[in-house]
């Protein structure tokens, strides 16, 4: 008698022979970058400089050491002002084989920004990103997490072929512009952004109203429980992460405990750049493509 499991067609997997399912661990190395600087108030206060620099100056080394024992790559976006001031530190994210990505270059609002305003941006990282790193990022990351209706059109202008900004799946999916064009987007979702669970601020407050962060174990229960259902249902999970939030020392065995349970799936899991997947979802969907 034939099991009733087995007459039952295997799902075609999204992914290269082998791989079952897809994981682009992504950072934003924001820096003091943000509402503060936009604003004017951040040079003049101490406090909210100091925060904010403590990503690049001490958590992104830590983060990239614990990254290279367990032999994962990453996508690091990037405001370009933190390249400026945090050279060193953003040029081992490169000699450390991960890969580099727009982000702003203050941590801009894009949807608040004209059609111009979001070209001048952009053209100012990429020519920081190409005189001061040599490199010219493909990957998007909008800074405030939404834009304008021009903007999947507009980075097509710069040679951006992806963008991991939306919520929309939990596979890769095309943007649609006026002419067609289909910019790659690696969905992440907000529950799987450290920030929900770990920030606080105490001016301004944040988060409003909730005096308090998650306890660490119940944090690393999360994030490895929404890995593995990515993993079993053989989809392409992401992560909004912010070295400054969860790269301090007594969090990095929440991130430990993470890249433990994606590295015990050994080759089944194609952990990669962000480019890799959005390049492998170009050929594998040429109709779409830009």
């Amino acid at each position: 008698m034939i099991a009733k499991s087995a007459t039952k067609s295997a799902k075609p997997s999204l992914w290269p022979k082998g791989r079952q399912s897809a994981v682009a661990l992504a950072f934003d190395v924001d820096g003091p970058t943000g509402d503060a600087m936009l604003d004017g108030s951040l040079l003049s206060n101490p406090r909210y400089f100091t925060q904010g620099a403590y990503g690049p100056w001490r958590a992104l080394p830590r983060l990239l050491d614990l990254l290279a024992a367990y032999g994962l790559k990453a996508t690091f976006f990037v405001p370009t002002w933190v390249v400026e001031h945090w050279p060193s530190q953003c040029e081992r994210i490169l000699r450390d084989a991960h890969e580099i990505a727009y982000h702003g270059h203050y941590h801009e609002v894009f949807i608040d920004c004209s059609r111009q305003q979001q070209l001048d941006i952009m053209g100012r990282s990429r020519d920081i990103f190409q005189s001061g790193m040599g490199v010219t990022p493909v990957g998007f990351r909008t800074p405030s997490g939404d834009w304008s209706d021009e903007t999947a059109e507009m980075l097509h202008e710069f040679g951006v072929i992806y963008s991991s900004s939306m919520r929309g799946d939990d596979r890769p999916y095309f943007h649609t512009t006026s002419s067609g064009r289909g910019l790659v987007e690696i969905p992440g979702r907000w529950d799987i952004d450290d920030y929900t669970a770990l920030a606080y601020s105490e001016d301004p407050d944040f988060p409003i109203g909730l005096d308090r962060i998650s306890g660490y174990a119940d944090v690393q229960r999360n994030w490895c429980a929404e890995f593995e259902g990515y993993h079993r249902e053989g989809l392409c999970w992401t992560t909004i992460l912010h070295p400054k939030v969860c790269a301090k020392p007594g969090r990095l065995a929440i991130l430990e405990g993470l890249f433990k349970a994606i590295t015990s799936h050994g080759d089944s899991v194609w952990a990669t750049h962000c480019s890799e997947i959005a390049k492998w979802w170009i050929v594998q969907h040429p109709e779409n493509a830009a």
